[in-house]
């Protein structure tokens, strides 16, 4: 950390400022208490998702967002944080905003297609939509 030295107002402001920026970490994704109504937990599902499984192919939604946003979130917080130095609300709005980028990437997910039978039961071909369950889990924090 820096050490700072100069006039007592001047320093008093500075030591404000650091500590409104201090706002922790944030998380995004799927946080440990959310669960589907059977109980089985969405970051579970997520992942069998993410990675596949011997019956559902990978589709790596979480990790192709990832990819293709996460070169923007340095400036997004730099200009969030120039409006007033509050590190937890910047962190906070960065949060909504990546939680909207996985939304999105969920959502708009097409390859690989489900299967012809998966189709015919779900009544519609969303790779990674059945209830929407997974996609209205979809949280931020900031510890």
């Amino acid at each position: 950390m820096a050490t700072l030295s100069g006039d007592d107002k001047l320093m008093a402001h500075l030591n404000e400022m650091v500590q409104k920026l201090d706002a922790g970490t944030l998380s995004v994704g799927f946080m440990s208490g959310a669960k589907y109504p059977d109980g089985t937990p969405v970051a579970q599902v997520a992942w069998f998702n993410e990675f596949g499984t011997k019956d559902i192919p990978t589709r790596p939604f979480f990790r192709k967002m990832i990819a293709d946003e996460s070169g923007t979130w340095g400036p997004k917080l730099a200009k969030l944080l120039a409006k007033d130095f509050e590190g937890e609300k910047a962190l906070n709005s960065l949060g909504m905003d990546i939680s909207g980028a996985l939304e999105e990437s969920i959502v708009g997910w097409t390859t690989p297609a489900n299967a012809p039978s998966t189709i015919a039961k779900k009544g519609f071909d969303k790779p990674l939509i059945d209830t929407g369950h997974m996609k209205s889990s979809i949280t931020h924090k900031v510890d």
